[in-house]
């Protein structure tokens, strides 16, 4: 078994490129694989490794000023889900595209169980600050799923949401860090009682067992979809080939489009892995290999076992 850590901790950083150099050079040195994102705002990332590996990065991380309370979210996986390692500097380590929004004035931390608590017991509005094609295939019940394709479309979004300003508001995304700035954003334009997921959906599905959470999370690796309750792998997405129940993601093989889509291990032998029949007929179609496309489903399959066999579904 490898491990996969997710993290980011809003800390300042004097001279990014600098920084992002050797930390470049230490991952190389331990051979991690992920992807690694650097800017005055402080460092986001996903990675992959041996125990060994990880907790040496996880060490570096914490030796780094100002780094000593890095919060990583972390499990299992039967492989390394990234082909390479990838660091860089950017402008912010989660686009929000909006100057000044300094997390320090965000909503207030619900941990894992008050979360559950708090949906189960008090009134509130629930919004799912993910793009659209990651709630499509699992979110919490009753949450508002903004059908936006980018973090940055969200200030536009919540302009024409109509939330009632004297709700409880309730926010999560996967790991926590586009709550940190969303939440400031509702507390600037005049929401009071703002709440974020703390540790996001990863941490909430370890520690309550994913109770109230619908499908599966998307993650931005090559698992594409992980489980989040495993007592419920049961999707709510459709293939959108076949129509029939799935939460595969996979992109069209026809170069040109390159799609992001929901599509069954049926379905994708149907249409040669696109996504429609011109996309299938494109001179621009590279080959498709449904071994490797649906590796990750049969990963899952041998972890899961028979349970899991019936579901046209793909997972971590």
């Amino acid at each position: 078994m490898y491990q996969v850590i997710l993290y980011y901790n809003f800390e300042h950083i004097e001279e990014p490129e600098r920084f992002c150099k050797a930390h470049k050079n230490f991952c190389k040195e331990i051979g991690l694989k992920g992807r690694i994102y650097i800017s005055e705002e402080g460092l986001n990332g996903t990675a992959a490794g041996t125990d060994q590996q990880i907790e040496e990065y996880k060490n570096y991380v914490w030796s780094l000023p100002g780094f000593d309370d890095t919060a990583f979210k972390q499990e299992e996986c039967e492989y390394i889900p990234f082909p390479r390692l990838t660091v860089k500097v950017r402008e912010e380590i989660v686009s929000l595209h909006m100057d000044d929004v300094d997390p320090r004035n965000g909503g207030n931390y619900l941990e894992p169980e008050e979360w559950r608590r708090v949906i189960e017991e008090e009134d509130h509005v629930m919004i799912d600050v993910r793009n659209n094609y990651e709630s499509k295939i699992g979110h919490f019940k009753g949450a508002i799923k903004p059908d936006v394709e980018n973090f940055y479309d969200f200030p536009q979004w919540l302009e024409e949401a109509n939330i009632p300003k004297d709700k409880k508001v309730l926010m999560y995304c996967t790991g926590g860090i586009r709550c940190e700035k969303f939440s400031v954003l509702m507390k600037e334009n005049g929401w009071e009682d703002v709440n974020q997921l703390h540790g996001g959906i990863i941490r909430y599905g370890k520690e309550q067992g994913g109770e109230h959470f619908k499908g599966k999370c998307f993650v931005f690796d090559d698992r594409l979809v992980v489980p989040v309750n495993p007592q419920d792998l049961e999707p709510i997405a459709r293939c959108e080939i076949t129509g029939k129940p799935a939460d595969t993601y996979i992109n069209c093989a026809n170069m040109e489009c390159n799609k992001l889509f929901v599509c069954s291990e049926e379905g994708a032998r149907q249409m040669d892995g696109c996504c429609s029949e011109e996309c299938r007929q494109s001179e621009y179609k590279r080959p498709f290999d449904p071994e490797n496309a649906f590796k990750p489903f049969r990963k899952w399959y041998n972890y899961f076992g028979e349970d899991f066999k019936e579901r046209p579904v793909g997972c971590s």
